[in-house]
């Protein structure tokens, strides 16, 4: 499901990226393209808070002791605090923007700012050594 999140938020990411340097208006397609960020993200945040209730890194893990080791802080707090920010960026980015169908280039300029932070806020904190193959 992050491949997916990722993906989608990257296509919007550069589609209104394409739209603002190709100076065009924002359309009811370039407001669905803004969808294949937001939807998939909707999900694994909806994943992610079930997991961080049941699984023995997330809530259960939670304590004084286990602030002081950084694994351990980045499951409990970090990841989910700085993904619950990206989630809020993103929707506000397509909740903007899709007021501006019709207009100059306003959604786009909307999309890139609240995608591309969301998108930075991500990379930075998903568990790379978690993943597959390292």
């Amino acid at each position: 499901m992050t491949y997916l999140v990722l993906l989608g938020v990257l296509i919007s990411f550069a589609a209104a990226l394409a739209g603002l340097f190709g100076n065009r208006p924002f359309t009811d397609k370039d407001r669905k393209l803004g969808l294949l960020g937001l939807i998939p993200v909707h999900l694994q945040w909806v994943f992610g808070i079930i997991l961080y209730f049941v699984s023995p890194n997330g809530l259960k893990n939670f304590s004084g002791e286990a602030m002081g080791d950084p694994t351990s802080r980045l499951y409990i707090l970090e990841h989910p605090l700085t993904m619950i920010i990206a989630v809020i960026l993103i929707t506000v980015g397509y909740s903007r923007a899709k007021r501006q169908i019709g207009t100059e280039s306003k959604g786009f300029k909307s999309i890139a700012i609240f995608y591309g932070i969301a998108l930075l806020l991500i990379l930075i904190r998903i568990p790379w050594n978690a993943w597959p193959g390292n």
